[in-house]
């Protein structure tokens, strides 16, 4: 007999959504230091010690969400995730699984273009990393701020309190 789908989140799966969450947003908005750092080197120049530790720390904290998004795919694959609310159309059922998946390859390949510039020099990862992959983690976090507000508001649905209470 197949498993039925939950209708929350678990408590580990709330806790990894909000603490990646903050570790994200924190790398997405402190990253000046990893830029300031690649401009010394391709000017010859040592960095300051400041922007040395500050490169560090998001390097960590990038390497804090490869780590949290690993298991948290895993939580997500034994666990499942509670179904879309009916109210939900088809075709925004789609998008939001895609958006979903779209985020957790964002876990992975923004820390793992990260470290291949900042540890390895790779120049590509580094464009990468500060470019478009930046740019599309911004996007979604933008539509997925957007569709809660439309489930709360629009369809009246408690979606967000699967990842809130319960």
């Amino acid at each position: 007999m197949a498993a039925l789908a939950p209708t929350s989140y678990s408590i580990p799966q709330k806790a990894l959504h909000w603490l990646m969450a903050l570790l994200i947003l924190f790398n997405l908005i402190f990253s000046d230091a990893m830029e300031e750092v690649a401009e010394a080197y391709e000017r010859g120049e040592v960095p300051s010690a400041d922007d040395l530790t500050f490169a560090n720390i998001h390097a960590y904290v990038g390497i804090a969400v490869l780590c949290l998004g690993l298991v948290r795919l895993a939580i997500r694959l034994k666990r499942g995730a509670p179904p879309a609310p009916a109210e939900e159309p088809p075709l925004l059922q789609l998008a939001a699984k895609l958006a979903h998946g779209t985020f957790y390859a964002l876990f992975f390949l923004i820390p793992l273009s990260g470290i291949g510039a900042y540890y390895f020099g790779n120049e590509t990862a580094g464009f990468v990393h500060g470019g478009p992959l930046k740019a599309l983690m911004w996007l979604l976090i933008a539509v997925h701020i957007l569709a809660l507000l439309v489930h709360q508001f629009y369809w009246k649905t408690p979606i967000a309190t699967r990842m809130t209470r319960g």
